[in-house]
């Protein structure tokens, strides 16, 4: 019985012979280690391919220091400004043309143009901003526009774009179609800000009437002309210049009076042959316009500041300047700091405005909107302001400070002053 337990698998036939391969050997060339600046702590075969990857995507992933300043840039809020007088043939297609370019850009602001070219005053991000005046300046037309900028910290100068035809580039009155402003010959001759800054100079001693620049023998008169507005002035204007009885550039009349004294005045009686007259405004645009009005009326020696105050003050900081420059934007007012943050004016450069309504000192050289909505026109003042009709303002809170207690238990006082026109 023993014999007869047989394991079954034991009875299996035997699998063919095969003969067992040959162990191969070979070798591999040695890798190459990775990157010095790539560490791993995984074998350098396994992760080889990865560190490669890491190396490549690395700039990807850190932009270099100059990409990341020019992109913190290309975000900052600023206001443009330009003008140029050109003969336009078909100024709506212009129009048409350059809302297809900035369409999709974030631009507000007053671009006008007709046939006599175009004033534009803009806000939006400076890359933006800076493509409209770029994509300008392609066109051989308007290569050769000073284009100004200025930071616009709180964003947006303008509430919206209004880019259209319009009949006058500058609100005048009778409009300026008629003057000859596309021909350089008849406008002022424009003087850089460091020419400029010699005529300021060469003046020590200024008289409005018979103004003579120090020094010089040739007989010839200096007359500082501010062709702006009188609330522009009062924040800001170069030292003799005369406070201009204007509150609005459409009324402007220097030069036109034809009586024998008007102190209004400051051209009345001049010597049209050997007066030089030196004309500012804020960018340059109005004083061009108005010199065509001053050339027909026998002006000879008319000189405007080229790129206006805001070019001068970014050239040549605040010599001779004294205050703040009023801007046509939300803005309002800016110290000449903004356009070349080196320069200091020093003490020179201080001015004290004083309040529309009580005529006491303001520092702070801005103006504020009336309180009455109706109105919204604008007065330099200590306190705020709401004009309560019949040409009467009511200054309305009051101002930080000492005497701010005292004031707040003072019934509101009524000052009989009319109320100035709107800026705008």
């Amino acid at each position: 019985m023993a014999s007869a337990a047989v394991h079954h698998h034991l009875l299996r036939p035997p699998l063919p012979w095969r003969p067992r391969h040959q162990k191969l050997s070979f070798s591999l060339p040695p890798l190459p280690p990775p990157p010095a600046r790539v560490r791993s702590s995984c074998p350098a075969p396994a992760c080889l391919l990865a560190a490669h990857a890491v190396a490549v995507a690395e700039p990807d992933l850190v932009p270099p220091e100059d990409e990341r300043d020019e992109d913190k840039e290309d975000d900052q809020f600023v206001v443009v400004a330009f003008y140029k007088f050109v003969p336009l043939q078909d100024p709506r297609a212009e129009v048409a043309s350059h809302l297809r370019f900035l369409e999709g850009r974030d631009i507000h602001g007053r671009i006008y143009m007709n046939e006599q070219g175009i004033n534009a005053q803009y806000s939006g991000p400076h890359k933006d901003a800076m493509a409209y005046a770029n994509w300008l300046r392609k066109d051989h037309r308007f290569r050769d526009i000073l284009v100004q900028t200025s930071p616009a910290l709180s964003g947006h100068a303008f509430p919206r774009l209004k880019l259209r035809y319009k009949p006058s580039l500058v609100q005048l009155e009778g409009g300026s179609s008629h003057l000859p402003l596309v021909d350089p010959s008849m406008r002022a001759t424009p003087l850089t800000p460091s020419e400029w800054r010699e005529r300021l100079e060469a003046r020590k001693c200024f008289d409005m009437s018979s103004s003579k620049a120090s020094g010089d023998t040739s007989g010839r008169n200096l007359l500082l002309l501010d062709v702006r507005n009188d609330y522009e002035w009062d924040i800001g204007h170069f030292q003799g210049a005369q406070r201009p009885n204007v509150d609005c550039f459409r009324s402007t009349s220097f030069g036109l009076s034809e009586e024998v004294m008007d102190p209004s005045d400051p051209l009345n009686g001049v010597d049209k042959e050997k007066t030089d007259v030196l004309m500012y405004c804020t960018g340059g645009i109005r004083c061009d316009v108005y010199s065509t009005i001053l050339r027909k009326k026998g002006f000879r020696n008319l000189y405007t500041l080229e790129g206006g105050v805001s070019n001068y003050l970014k050239t040549e900081g605040s010599a001779g300047w004294v205050g703040n420059l009023f801007v046509f934007d939300e803005r309002l007012s800016l110290p000449p700091a903004t356009f070349r943050p080196e320069a200091d004016g020093g003490d020179d450069n201080k001015w004290v405005g004083r309040c529309y309504a009580c005529g006491s000192e303001v520092v702070e050289l801005r103006h504020r909107n009336c309180a009455n909505i109706d109105c919204n026109r604008l007065y330099l003042s200590v306190l705020r302001v709401v004009c309560g009709g019949a040409g009467r303002l009511l200054l309305w809170g009051v101002q930080e400070g000492p005497s701010a207690a005292a004031a707040a238990a003072r019934p509101p006082e009524i000052h009989e002053m009319a109320c100035l026109p709107r800026w705008i």
